[in-house]
């Protein structure tokens, strides 16, 4: 929201009794509303855009030419677990050079608060897939308001607005209890939810495929989620299901959207799993349904057919029941309870999301991040089992015994024709669900490289969109679903969150092999007025805000 004061100096600058602080000359600024591509000059003030008018002629202290360059509104990230790595440069770089100026965080279920005592390393152990590091602050995070004065104070280079995760709130208050709880500890859960929303949180966030968050029913989310309506939130969830029953969980997030009154946003949607694919015909009339009947339901996708997560996800949730992460690891060093779990992994009625059998076994399961045997990392499970001369299952259990748990995996689930029909439907937006703890580990190329694939492969080369038609879909309809009010677009008075990218040059480096890499013609990302990124490099300045 402006202040008096800066909207005195925008208007002063527009009728050029005062200097603007830049100059944009010669761009080609994409209006994603209008649909029109036009050449023009964008005068800058402080963290706003004075104007966009080619006849302007205003008067600015620092004149660039940017001949050539297309301007578009600053991307926004509408699934991020930045918040997992907050402040630490890896994170900010990963999502500033492919042109991400905000970030929505606290997704899947798991925020950096709220923290009790007694469930700490419980919570870490739920988080762990964003960072193996904590803050020594982390202890006091016993509220959102804690936290939130934390992430405030931590420089940024983009801004951020934050949810709080279920599983993380379920975690404090329950540790990992299968069954429902009890009226003092929904209230408790209530209670935090408010506190939450009060500082600032986007909503509510849940993560049903991982523990502790599966152990919640219908109710429970809904009771949660109807807090987060008095103050315009919203609910967004990693569905129960991804694969044999994701119409189902679609139709559940539906349902816990319509019981709390507040607009639903489904993660990351796909179908994960060749014997399901096709499945979307489904999900997607359910979701442009229930926009019809009045609600309000959002789907982001990043555009790639492998997904990532914990390695350990392929393990039966009943076997966190005690003690979390660590209490699986303590699972696995018995001989009789690995045998169970292999048997149980290969059931095609198992009754979880199994993502062993998703990935069509561990031939299609890429190990991305296994700090403690980094010669596994960047190799597929069954490739370093042959290494090793070992059985696979075998290999992966001990894989997650040297890493405590804690290790990353992509699993190569999906099919082109189910990435297609949800990106092309009105009521889908583009996220990364990418995070970068270093720039040693193999991550996900979507952390680094989301936006300018998405361009690349969906405009460029398949051409399902105009490029305005793109653009408007990494930003303004983000803005705008989430309430992210000055974002969006380039327009007088806006903020000042801009990229500037050369369209010929435009394109995703990173690989699953190679994930660290810059993209390619993304020229300038500016943050509230200050360049924040420019020929591949960071520039220093850390104008990024907690929204």
């Amino acid at each position: 929201m402006r202040t008096l004061k800066e909207t005195q100096e925008l208007i002063a600058c527009g009728l050029g009794e005062a200097v603007c602080d830049w100059k944009l000359e010669n761009v080609m600024l994409v209006d994603v509303f209008s649909d029109e591509i036009f050449k023009t000059d964008i005068y800058i003030k402080g963290k706003r855009i004075v104007s966009i008018d080619p006849e302007a002629n205003l008067k600015a202290i620092n004149v660039k030419n940017c001949e050539g360059k297309y301007a578009v509104p600053g991307f926004i990230d509408a699934h991020s677990h930045g918040d997992q790595v907050l402040g630490q440069y890896p994170g900010m770089l990963a999502k500033i050079n492919q042109g991400i100026t905000t970030e929505i965080a606290g997704q899947c279920g798991g925020s950096m608060y709220p923290v009790t005592d007694e469930n700490i390393e419980l919570e870490k152990g739920l988080l762990a897939i964003g960072t193996l590091t904590f803050p020594d602050e982390m202890s006091r995070w016993k509220t959102a308001k804690e936290y939130f004065e934390y992430a405030k104070a931590v420089p940024k280079m983009g801004n951020m607005k934050i949810l709080i995760g279920h599983s993380t709130l379920r975690a404090a208050v329950m540790g990992y209890a299968n069954r429902k709880p009890t009226d003092t500890e929904m209230a408790e859960m209530k209670r935090q939810v408010k506190i939450a929303m009060e500082c600032g949180a986007a909503g509510l966030s849940s993560g049903l495929i991982y523990a502790p968050g599966c152990y919640a029913d219908t109710d429970e989310l809904a009771e949660l989620a109807s807090v987060v309506k008095e103050y315009g939130g919203f609910y967004a969830t990693h569905m129960r299901s991804e694969s044999i029953n994701v119409v189902e969980a679609v139709k559940e997030a539906i349902e816990i959207g319509r019981r709390a009154g507040v607009p639903v946003w489904i993660s990351h949607h796909k179908v994960a799993g060749r014997p399901y694919w096709g499945a979307t015909k489904e999900t997607i009339r359910l979701i442009d349904e229930a926009n019809a009947s009045g609600m309000l339901v959002t789907a982001d996708q990043y555009p790639y057919e492998a997904n990532m997560t914990d390695l350990n996800i392929c393990i039966p949730p009943k076997y966190f029941e005690k003690n979390g992460v660590d209490g699986m690891v303590e699972a696995l060093k018995s001989p009789e309870t690995r045998a169970k779990i292999k048997e149980e992994m290969q059931d095609v009625n198992c009754g979880y999301d199994n993502f062993y059998l998703n990935a069509g076994g561990f031939e299609n399961i890429f190990i991305a991040g296994c700090p403690e045997v980094k010669e596994a990392d960047g190799k597929f499970v069954a490739e370093y089992a042959r290494e090793l001369q070992k059985d696979p299952f075998d290999t992966y259990f001990d894989l997650l015994i040297a890493n405590g748990g804690k290790a990353n995996g992509i699993y190569f689930t999906m099919g082109e024709e189910d990435m297609v029909r949800i990106i092309t439907d009105p009521n889908v937006c583009v996220g990364t669900d990418g995070t970068c703890r270093t720039l040693e580990e193999k991550t996900h190329p979507r952390t680094f490289a989301t936006f300018p694939k998405a361009i690349r492969y969906y405009h460029k080369e398949k051409k399902l969109f105009t490029l305005p038609e793109m653009i408007h879909k990494i930003t303004g309809f983000v803005a705008e679903r989430a309430h992210l009010e000055g974002k969006g677009k380039i327009k007088d008075g806006y903020d000042a969150d801009l990229v500037l990218f050369d369209y010929d040059r435009l394109n995703d480096t990173p690989t699953y092999s190679d994930p660290v890499q810059m993209c390619d013609g993304i020229e300038y990302v500016i943050v509230g007025g200050k360049i924040v990124y420019h020929d591949k490099k960071t520039t220093g300045e850390y104008p990024g805000k907690i929204l």
